[in-house]
């Protein structure tokens, strides 16, 4: 079982080391901007050399769901730019938010800008679809609505080879999803997960809220979290705070 952390984006191979991670997550740009993503010189090089497997997470300002044209498009575009950089890198896949449509819109039309998106998008990795805390128009919150987006997605998309899922454990939590069951009912949906989000709530079951927690600090039981990492059966990646996260990792290899 592969077991590590999301960590700095500026030397995440030497952050992995120090962590005794056998997997990383890291940002290659502004997780908050709209600039495309440099990577550090040498960079690629020092990743294809470790034996650490790498994923990339996307900006969170990605939604090319929305039906808002001035947030979609620059959406799509930077969502290829940062493909094709965690690519180069030999990312195992690039995680992005499911994104949201406004209130009064119809989901569906958020399901179909998805459908466009592999269309249209060559996929040197996988997208990795996460699924979201809050919003009450979210693609990717209920597990409803992921099973609309699949739907959608089946036979445009190469759905093997370029659409994966990350499961979020706070980001269930949050939307009222119960983790007792997860796994069975998304793989039952998507056919996979290829990442788990492995993070306690700091809020309560149903509350919408994206605040993570160390782990045996936060809202959820701890078997729980356990249970949905042995069943998931993917690359365990920790979200928590970082002053507790060695703390997180040690429970985790101890109890995994």
């Amino acid at each position: 079982m592969r077991i590590g952390a999301h960590v700095r984006d500026d030397d995440p191979i030497a952050a992995a080391e120090e962590l005794k991670a056998d997997v990383v997550q890291f940002f290659i740009g502004d997780p908050q901007g709209w600039k495309k993503p440099v990577l550090p010189e040498g960079l690629a090089d020092v990743v294809k050399a470790s034996d650490v497997e790498v994923f990339v997470h996307a900006p969170y300002r990605i939604n090319v769901a929305t039906t808002n044209n001035r947030v979609r498009i620059p959406s799509r575009k930077l969502l290829e730019q940062h493909l094709r950089a965690a690519a180069e890198l030999g990312a195992k896949g690039l995680i992005v938010h499911g994104g949201h449509v406004g209130d009064g819109d119809d989901p569906q039309v958020g399901f179909d800008n998805w459908r466009k998106v592999f269309e249209r998008l060559e996929c040197p990795i996988p997208v990795l679809i996460e699924n979201t805390a809050g919003g009450g128009n979210a693609m990717a919150r209920k597990f409803d609505r992921i099973a609309q987006l699949w739907e959608t997605l089946d036979g445009v998309a190469d759905l093997e080879k370029n659409v994966g899922f990350c499961l979020d454990t706070c980001h269930a939590h949050a939307a009222g999803e119960e983790l007792l069951d997860a796994v069975a009912r998304i793989k039952a949906i998507t056919g996979r997960i290829d990442l788990v989000h492995c993070n306690d709530s700091r809020d309560a079951f149903g509350s919408g809220a994206d605040r993570h927690a160390n782990l045996k600090h936060g809202q959820i039981d701890p078997d729980l979290i356990l249970a949905v990492c042995r069943e998931a059966d993917a690359p365990i990646v920790l979200e928590t705070p970082g002053d507790g996260q060695a703390e997180d990792l040690a429970f985790l290899r101890e109890s995994l």
